[in-house]
């Protein structure tokens, strides 16, 4: 029961997180990019989030898939930090996708650049389930991308990148 009601608290911040990776798929001249294009444009960036029900946030996605960042749920409340596992964030195809251990699906994600800096991401099929995105994140989120530049500044043999299922 614990390890389901964590799953469900964390959708919020996956489905979130996932369009981060996807946000830059479609331009607003209406050019289309590969997963690959969107997932180099985002490697390494932070990105602050507002959604239509108040959440609000910021994140980065790590070059393995996995997820640091904040979430403030419908805008109410403390922001928690929330980390999820390498392997979260996923290409599927020409989609980007979530992966929730436990979870019957994998939410995928429609997306607009708005301009240079800003993307608005839906759930696939849900219009009115969405999310604003522009680059910059809160202190905590950029701690946590400064953390992670140190690791990654030498890849080693091991450096990992999103898993691509076809």
């Amino acid at each position: 029961m614990e390890t389901l009601m964590r799953v469900f608290s964390a959708l919020p911040a996956v489905a979130v997180l996932a369009a981060t990776v996807a946000a830059p798929m479609a331009s607003a001249s209406a050019e289309t990019l590969t997963a690959q294009d969107a997932q180099r444009f985002v490697m390494g960036q932070t990105f602050s989030y507002t959604c239509y029900e108040g959440t609000a946030g910021s994140g980065r996605i790590m070059p393995d898939g996995s997820v640091a960042g904040t979430i403030q749920i419908r805008g109410k409340g403390s922001a928690r930090y929330v980390t999820l596992p390498a392997g979260t964030i996923m290409v599927r195809g020409e989609k980007v996708c979530a992966k929730l251990k436990g979870m019957a699906f994998q939410p995928c994600f429609e997306l607009e650049k708005t301009d240079k800096v800003s993307f608005r991401g839906n759930l696939a099929g849900a219009d009115r389930l969405w999310c604003e995105f522009k680059r910059g994140g809160s202190g905590r989120t950029r701690l946590a991308e400064r953390s992670a530049s140190r690791k990654t500044a030498a890849p080693g043999p091991h450096a990992a990148e999103i898993v691509s299922e076809e």
